[in-house]
């Protein structure tokens, strides 16, 4: 079955406290979006890679590339003013009677394994629909009324990550529905369309999504142990 990738990088880098988007961010040596597409290239050499990024930022996008010489193959799309558009963006250069398998992934975590990707995309093929977790570790309270509150069973509750992965002609019926502020990621919208399960597969500790500047020291020496091995 074919294979897509739709890599949603529309950050604008505010937490990061630069002008850089944080996409665009050299770690280890490459900008932080380049390891994102190679990452899934390594996993498969034969996906189709979508990027999804604002359309002023994509005259930038393309000078990094000449300057850094990285020429996997890949197709551009606008993004939107939500998360929801862009990934609907990205969706409408697949063909809609295509039989396929499409991975959303946030182009800020670079450092998705491949065991991950691939635990993804052979769930999804199952199943129709799969996204990757990491079990709570810390305890959780909920707020009760008043200054009052409660621990709740963590065992029930898990950390979501990206790529999620779907059925292709499925989550494009779910992205045919109008917006909802619900909507917190690709797996609810996939949710929201009818009686869609989502499957839980296992994800890699690593696989964080770069947001502060704490997170960028994570990233560098994570780089760095990359490129020791």
């Amino acid at each position: 079955m074919k294979r897509y990738v739709v890599i949603v990088a529309g950050g604008k880098g505010t937490r990061m406290g630069g002008d850089v988007p944080k996409q665009f961010l050299p770690i280890g040596g490459r900008p932080v979006l380049m390891r994102t597409l190679e990452r899934f290239h390594a996993f498969d050499p034969e996906m189709h890679l979508v990027v999804v990024l604002p359309a002023d930022q994509q005259d930038y996008w393309r000078a990094l590339c000449e300057r850094y010489q990285f020429d996997l193959p890949h197709a551009l799309a606008t993004g939107g003013a939500t998360r929801f558009d862009s990934s609907h963006h990205g969706l409408a250069l697949i063909p809609d009677d295509e039989a396929a398998l499409v991975a959303v992934h946030d182009g800020a975590r670079p450092f998705v394994s491949i065991e991950t990707i691939g635990r993804c995309f052979a769930k999804a093929e199952e199943v129709g629909g799969a996204v990757p977790v990491l079990p709570v570790t810390d305890t959780l309270r909920r707020r009760t009324e008043g200054e009052g509150s409660e621990t709740v069973d963590r065992s029930r509750y898990y950390r979501v990550q990206t790529p999620q992965v779907f059925d292709v002609r499925l989550l494009k019926e779910a992205y045919a529905q109008p917006y909802r502020p619900e909507y917190t990621d690709d797996a609810s919208v996939y949710e929201y369309s009818g009686a869609h399960q989502v499957a839980l597969v296992e994800g890699n500790v690593e696989n964080i999504k770069l947001t502060t500047p704490f997170d960028l020291l994570v990233g560098e020496a994570l780089a760095h142990e990359s490129s020791a091995e």
